[in-house]
């Protein structure tokens, strides 16, 4: 028994950028979860209000031309997302994202630009599948993206860089992370969210300690689970 086998929330994001300050949402899910079954799906497919970059459209499929045809606006869409995520945190339902840091800031500065309240200080219990692995299993080789993690773990992803499949495929690699390493099971959620806190500020020390090593400037947010100041 342990938090895998509650009620769980996975959440994802596909956008039109890397950097989470101006990356605008393109498409969303949030997929409520038990014991990495399926049981509700929300998606939202959006119009960001600026065009979608070639590069961004080839990941995840969706175009300029079908975001505006078919997309909801932006304010809208942004502000269903967070109410969403806000009525399970307050139900004490945690929220699992891969890369947390990256889909949470994304959100919380989309919030920002549309004049919508903020996230808030209450953000949490968020679970990371990504920082968690990266602090149960630091030494292991080879990439450690969403499609990575599923191949470690032995998780189905189905479609990958659709919303709605790595939201689920991130809450079936956290449930196969506590099942791997039971001290990760046997953590309390806030618990293991304070955790990370510190997780992936030391992850990012070492890591911009290591891109120094060619760039003197180089610099890693350390913040988690939101980047957003």
């Amino acid at each position: 028994m342990g938090w895998h086998t509650e009620p769980l929330v996975g959440f994802d994001l596909e956008t039109t950028g890397t950097d989470p300050a101006t990356a605008r949402i393109v498409t969303a899910a949030v997929t409520e979860a038990k014991a990495g079954e399926p049981v509700t799906r929300l998606a939202w497919l959006v119009d960001p209000g600026v065009p979608i970059p070639a590069d961004a459209a080839r990941i995840h499929g969706i175009t300029t031309e079908r975001a505006r045809s078919a997309g909801r606006p932006a304010r809208e869409a942004v502000a269903e997302i967070a109410e969403a995520l806000a009525g399970y945190w307050a139900d004490g339902v945690p929220v699992v994202a891969y890369n947390a840091s990256y889909d949470l800031s994304v959100l919380a500065a989309e919030l920002t630009r549309y004049g919508l309240p903020p996230l808030g200080t209450e953000v949490g219990p968020v679970l990371d599948p990504l920082t968690v692995d990266r602090a149960v299993d630091p030494y292991r080789k080879g990439s450690r993206t969403l499609q990575a993690a599923c191949q470690e773990y032995g998780v189905l992803l189905d479609g990958a860089h659709e919303a709605g499949a790595d939201a689920l495929a991130a809450v079936r690699v956290a449930c196969a992370l506590a099942e791997r390493h039971p001290r990760i099971a046997a953590a309390e959620p806030w618990d293991l969210h304070r955790r990370q806190v510190v997780w992936y500020g030391e992850w990012a020390e070492g890591y911009q300690g290591w891109l120094r090593r060619r760039d003197p400037g180089a610099v890693v947010d350390g913040r988690w689970p939101l980047r957003a100041d």
